[in-house]
């Protein structure tokens, strides 16, 4: 768990950049910095680690103040990714994900071991990838390597600094799903800085959204940003289709349906999000869906089901 407590950093100029920030991060969830430049997401990602120190506050990770913690220590406990991946292009993969191994001095069997479990773990077999150079991977191979390389000692937390932010839109989606499968299997504390609402809503379980001037705007779930912005900047940060982005948030399976009433014709999964039904319904002649689970149907979705849910 991380905690911020008043946290502020000023600069010499006199500029501040994190202006009082009371923020807790529960340990297991994945919380997305979002706002526009200048707003002091980044900062407050890198004070995690102290590669920036607090001017003032206490920043703490499960209850332990980070400034009493040996500097070097604290950062091989946390897994860090930036946008540019950072490799070393003269080492091939498996050497660039044991890197940090090499330094905690493990040995040699036990890397070989680790490097093998994690380049499984993220997609890159490394029958096929270990011994290659990181130039001869496309980005979104390299942002992969660059994962296990973060997680190479099993570190308490995740820091991703717009890591998929120079990646095309499909490698990014797919980047980005990859991500949500592999904090399903290892399940660490992530603190992502990102500039994209949509990848921040798509990602996190919860969103500290900046003001300028460093500012907490509002901290809370995706869902519950979309339907209640705390202040006018929220609502303009967030811009049009803030409903329909919500529809994405909410399954089938977690609303109240029409009974089904035999009715014939298209029908989806329980597992479906409600914009996949509303795409749906307006495809439907009759204006209505049947929603299955497996072979059974278990109700039936038309816009006014979907009007009620996403209220």
């Amino acid at each position: 768990m991380i905690t911020f407590e008043g946290v502020t950093k000023r600069y010499g100029n006199g500029k501040i950049a994190v202006d009082h920030l009371d923020l807790t991060i529960q340990s297991g969830e994945a919380v997305m910095l979002v706002g526009p430049s200048g707003c002091g997401k980044t900062t407050t990602l890198k004070m995690i680690n102290r590669l920036i120190e607090p001017s003032e506050g206490v920043i703490a990770i499960d209850g332990v103040d980070t400034q009493t913690r040996d500097v070097t220590e604290l950062r091989r406990s946390i897994g860090y990714v930036i946008q540019q991946v950072g490799l070393f292009p003269h080492l091939n993969v498996g050497d660039n994900v044991a890197t940090v191994m090499k330094l905690a001095k493990w040995d040699k069997a036990r890397i070989r071991g680790r490097v093998e479990e994690l380049l499984e773990l993220v997609g890159l077999p490394p029958d096929d990838f270990a011994k290659r150079l990181p130039g001869e991977l496309s980005g979104g191979q390299q942002q992969r390597v660059g994962v296990a390389r973060a997680l190479a000692i099993d570190p308490l937390m995740l820091l991703m600094d717009e890591p998929f932010g120079a990646i095309d839109p499909i490698t990014r989606d797919r980047l980005q799903d990859e991500l949500l499968r592999l904090q399903r299997v290892v399940r660490k504390t992530i603190v992502f800085v990102t500039h994209d609402i949509d990848e921040a809503i798509k990602l996190g379980d919860r969103i500290a959204l900046f003001h300028p001037g460093g500012l907490l705007a509002q901290f809370s779930t995706p869902a519950e940003l979309l339907a209640r912005p705390a202040s006018p900047y929220v609502e303009e940060f967030l811009g049009g289709g803030r409903m329909v982005r919500r529809l994405s948030l909410i399954t089938l399976s977690q609303i109240q349906l029409d009974p089904t009433d035999g009715v014939d014709g298209p029908s989806i999964g329980a597992a479906a999000t409600l914009r996949d039904a509303l795409d749906a319904v307006l495809r439907s002649p009759t204006g209505r869906v049947r929603v299955t689970d497996g072979d059974a149907a278990v109700g039936v979705v038309d816009a006014d089901t979907i009007r009620r849910a996403s209220q």
